[in-house]
């Protein structure tokens, strides 16, 4: 990644993990399966970068529901990569523990930090994480924190991709991130 201009650089983050439509069946924890990431550049107010990283479950299978939440099948999750390796790509290609972070809610950094503990793991961010939901909700005066397809229509903004698919995720948190910035509330580190 070039590194000019990397003081305006944010990473988006967005992750899709094993799910049942209840608890997890007996012996399963939910785990990460994919890895959405849109860099935007806050100072040129554009997304600059959209990357997906497929991550191979080893607690847990993936789940026809979670498939038909998702669109992730067994069988292309089974071709992702270890999760320590995500972690590893994470640091290394998208300098995730220098540049700061942002995910609607708290749910992404949660996952991660749970994950990293289970498996020991070292946790790939640094410690400027944003929670772009919360961002959100004060910056339009709303009383309840609104989904990422709601906040979308309040913002007028089109969601493009499928929603639930973490790189397009990211990539619609990325155009609310952009919409925040434009307004003067996206918060500087």
């Amino acid at each position: 990644m070039d590194t000019t201009g990397a003081e305006h650089l944010l990473n988006v983050v967005d992750v899709e993990a094993t799910c049942w439509p209840g608890s997890p069946p007996p012996g399963q924890v939910s785990e990460i399966i994919e890895i959405g990431l849109t860099v935007v550049d806050t100072a040129a107010r554009e997304r600059v970068g959209r990357h997906r990283i497929m991550v191979r479950p080893v607690r847990s299978g993936v789940s026809d529901f979670c498939t038909e939440l998702t669109g992730i099948t067994p069988e292309e999750a089974e071709q992702g990569v270890p999760f320590t390796e995500a972690c590893r790509l994470l640091a290394a290609e998208h300098r995730a523990g220098a540049l700061p972070w942002a995910s609607w809610g708290d749910y992404d950094r949660h996952q991660f930090t749970r994950q990293c503990r289970a498996t020991r793991t070292p946790y790939p961010f640094g410690q400027y994480h944003t929670n772009a939901k919360a961002v959100f909700t004060d910056a339009h005066g709303l009383r309840k924190r609104p989904g990422m397809a709601q906040a979308l229509r309040i913002a007028g903004l089109p969601l493009e991709g499928r929603h639930h698919r973490g790189e397009d995720d990211a990539w619609n948190i990325g155009a609310l991130v952009l919409h925040l910035s434009a307004r003067g509330m996206w918060p500087r580190r």
